[in-house]
């Protein structure tokens, strides 16, 4: 039967019928790319059968094909998916074997992912599934085992799932890489990828596409869903009152429970691991009727997780708060409500978790999002308004990184033999390293073959060699094996596991053993506690007893509130495009209407006592408090930016003669304080903002700050990680961090001596640009306010500046004097001083 884009095979048409589906468009349109052999890029709303459509050819095809060889040609995997989450792997795997059960089709599906048992991944060698789920890791493994070509000769296609997850970063990198492998094991396979949020289209079409040589260009088909039904998104004022300054949402909490309740389940997103622990224990000290509510994040044990998971999928619980790991993609058919609890940083992020409520597309889901203070509530309107216009963040082009190309090409090696033209032509059908120069790629093979120039007198970086015919192939069998235990690209903050302890032995000799794992934090925090100190984590308080290896060990403790507070996570910086917005709305007056009275009287309150920048303005305001003397900056561009305009503002002001000084950002905010003001420099003259603000402060003030920072020191680290350099587990142990680092820091300091211009330097200084230090960003903010400078020398603080001055008195900023000049001022005594002699109609405000 020759298939057009509005048929199906009489088997899958009757399912469709039985359920009372119509196959949509976008369904019919993958079915007709699939049998035409098409790339092919999907981007359609969530709930709108988006992973059906992208298994829909390969179940086809696998439908009416003969008996399945044993062994030989045909007896390989067909279909390979790929997800960046663990948990979707799994959840697609359940939902994908619905259609296959009911209509009755011989094919096998199998998951793979990093929590696989190994019994299971040694049976899927000997015996592979049809279709295969797994993770970019798990690809990246493939890519490094030794017979790798013969068992994926048969893959007809790679379905890419929530591919604006994952493309743009080195996770992506690798993936690609993988997948440009792949082809040359299979040359008709087929790419397919799927997203409900990508702004630029073109951007990952130009990525997933074979950059073949030009008379040959293989291009990617895009095929658009229809929209589904707009979702309801509400904005919670608590008790019609939205707080001057905070970043949790504790204040409304009681509200937030109370939509639980009168909701189904509910997912309720925070943005860091910190955060989820602490709304969890807030709710549960409120939760007088005992709902099931559960938690789910990245640090938590993977048998916990797949608990939550599970019970979610039961309908067993009302309520999950959890961070990104369920941000994408998983089918919970019968969530009610997502909330989001404090200001969600990201449109595309909000629609994806938005996304998780009812996931189905004629149905609208329902969202209610909870500033946790007015600034957020701008960014709250401003997001919303983005999800009604379906507006997306921009993505910004991204060039392949090198570590993570060393880290491929070890596996090869560790696969079968390569040599260098050949390897160079498959290297550069890849998007990200379609541009990479030939000398570029033999002073990375040249990486992994020596360490590089000041490292080839050590044999232990020697980890590829030549063979008598020029090929270049792993040094030996447990080379690869150290390897195979090190893919991947996601190099976490040292972390340690969490376990609970108990005494073994008796008398002397009885100590303290790691027993149940509960999960994993980052080993910075446990280094800051003593032995007795009580903190928060999954959901429990917990006693620290000490470290034991790669292990905390913890007691059950009977305090009621813990002595440490619990670690906090990675915070999302806020977005290019909604901070766009967030400027476009505070300088429009008309357009404070739609936000609640105490906020249009808020921002009514700094015009008065200050002033409201247009969008292309920066705000600065100084005035003393005290005996400290502040400029506070309003640059609305996230803090990653910030943080990097402040420490070199401080360089800069410290060259100018103004004195001891600490700063603290928000992500709408910068405060910088010193002693002397900050008006004239030490020789008596003005201080000239617009030189202050020029964006050479991104040359040499950017470089001498790196050479004197540790961050270039963490960067190196995780790329001697990716790279290889480093290996973090060998056969039987597992380095600390401790050990890595102190690693890492002496060939840092080996590499700065004698090879400066070495190749991970060069890539911790790029990583450190773009992450870290968000420096592509800085310099557009640097250039948008040239010459945009507003200035207003003030009285006292404006309405505008308490959020990040009630930040000051949570956080050490700054050194030796100005560690000392720490304000303990509640945001309560702030927002008085604030409202003195405020005009009456605008007390409300407070």
């Amino acid at each position: 039967m020759t298939l057009t884009a509005a048929t199906l095979p009489p088997l899958f048409a009757d399912w469709f019928a039985k359920r009372g589906w119509s196959l949509r468009r976008h369904q019919a349109e993958m079915i007709a790319a699939g049998v035409a052999g098409q790339h092919a890029l999907l981007v359609a709303p969530t709930g709108g059968g988006k992973t059906l459509a992208g298994f829909l050819p390969s179940l086809i095809e696998l439908a009416g094909r003969g008996p399945r060889p044993a062994i030989g040609p045909g007896s390989g995997i067909h279909t390979l998916y790929i997800s960046p989450l663990k948990a979707l792997t799994t959840d697609v795997e359940r939902n994908l074997m619905t259609p296959i059960r009911e209509i009755g089709l011989n094919i096998h599906v199998e998951s793979r992912t990093g929590d696989t048992k190994q019994s299971k991944k040694q049976r899927q060698r000997d015996f592979p599934p049809d279709i295969l789920l797994t993770t970019p890791e798990q690809l990246a493994l493939f890519c490094a085992w030794d017979g790798a070509r013969a068992y994926f000769a048969d893959l007809k296609c790679i379905v890419l799932d929530e591919v604006h997850a994952i493309w743009s970063g080195k996770r992506g990198d690798l993936l690609a890489l993988g997948i440009a492998r792949l082809q040359q094991f299979a040359p008709a396979m087929r790419r397919v990828a799927l997203s409900a949020t990508i702004d630029d289209p073109d951007l990952i079409r130009d990525w997933l596409r074979p950059h073949v040589p030009e008379g040959d260009l293989q291009d990617v088909t895009l095929v658009k869903g229809d929209p589904g039904a707009p979702p309801v998104v509400d904005v919670l004022v608590s008790e019609g009152h939205v707080p001057w300054a905070g970043h949790t949402g504790q204040h409304a909490i009681p509200e937030v429970y109370e939509a639980i309740k009168r909701s189904g389940m509910t997912l309720i997103f925070v943005n860091t691991r910190w955060q989820s622990e602490f709304v969890f224990q807030q709710l549960w000290e409120i939760n007088d009727d005992n709902l099931p509510i559960g938690l789910h994040h990245g640090s938590l044990a993977a048998e916990q997780r797949r608990k939550v998971e599970a019970a979610m999928a039961r309908g067993d619980l009302r309520a999950v708060v959890c961070t990104s790991t369920l941000d994408l993609g998983i089918d919970w058919g019968d969530v009610d409500l997502v909330i989001q609890l404090a200001a969600p940083k990201g449109a595309s992020r909000l629609v994806q978790r938005i996304g998780r409520a009812n996931h189905r597309l004629d149905e609208p889901s329902r969202a209610l999002m909870v500033p946790a203070s007015r600034f957020e509530m701008l960014e709250c309107q401003a997001a919303r308004e983005a999800v009604a216009e379906n507006a997306f963040d921009w993505e910004p082009h991204h060039i392949g990184t090198l570590d993570t190309l060393a880290q491929h090409i070890m596996g090869l090696a560790c696969s079968e033999p390569f040599r260098l033209d050949d390897l160079h032509a498959e290297i550069t059908t890849c998007g990200p390293y379609a541009d990479l120069p030939y000398e570029q790629f033999e002073e990375v093979v040249d990486f992994v073959a020596t360490g590089g120039y000041a490292l080839r007198s050590y044999d232990r970086f020697a980890r590829i060699v030549k063979d008598r015919e020029g090929r270049w192939k792993v040094r030996n069998a447990d080379t690869a094996q150290r390897h195979r235990m090190n893919v991947g690209a996601i190099v976490a903050a040292g972390t340690l596991n969490v376990r609970v302890a108990s005494r073994r032995g008796a008398g002397a000799t009885k100590q303290l053993v790691g027993g149940r794992k509960v999960g994993e934090a980052e080993e910075w925090y446990f280094e800051q506690l003593t032995p007795g100190d009580t903190f928060l984590f999954a959901g429990q308080i917990w006693a620290f007893q000490g470290i034991s290896g790669t292990d905390a060990l913890v007691t059950h403790a009977q305090d009621k509130d813990p002595k440490i507070p619990s670690w906090g996570g990675s915070k999302f910086p806020m977005s290019t495009s909604l901070a766009d917005r967030v400027r476009s709305l505070v300088q429009n007056r008309d357009h404070w209407r739609v936000l609640p009275n105490d906020v249009q009287e808020w921002l009514e309150l700094q015009e008065a006592k200050s002033a409201i920048p247009t969008a292309d303005q920066m705000l600065i305001e100084t005035f003393q408090r005290g005996s400290r003397h502040f400029m506070v900056a309003y640059p609305f561009e996230g803090g990653l930016a910030h943080n990097t305009l402040a420490m070199l503002l401080t360089r800069r002001l410290d060259r100018a003669g103004v004195g001891p000084l600490g700063f603290v950002c928000t992500d709408y905010s910068i405060a910088i304080w010193s002693i002397k003001p900050m008006t004239s420099t030490a020789d008596g003259g003005d201080l000239d903002y617009d030189d202050l603000f020029q964006p050479d402060m991104l040359g040499d003030d950017l470089e001498s700050w790196l050479e004197e920072s540790f961050m270039m020191k963490r960067t190196f680290r995780n790329c001697a990680l990716i790279s290889g350099l480093i290996e973090r587990r060998q056969p039987g142990q597992e380095k600390t961090g401790r050990q890595v680092t102190f690693s890492t820091d002496l060939i840092y300091d080996v590499l700065r001596r004698h090879q400066p211009d070495h190749l991970l330097l060069r890539t911790a200084r790029a990583d450190a640009a773009a992450g870290l230090l968000d420096v592509a960003r800085l310099g557009q903010l640097l250039t948008r306010i040239s010459g945009h400078i507003r200035t207003k020398a003030l009285e006292r603080p404006s309405p505008f500046s308490v959020p990040v001055l009630v930040v000051i008195g949570r956080e050490r900023v700054g050194g030796g004097d100005a560690a000392d000049m720490i304000l303990k001022e509640s945001a309560e005594a702030l927002i008085a001083e604030v409202m003195d002699d405020a005009p009456p109609e605008l007390q409300g405000a407070a």
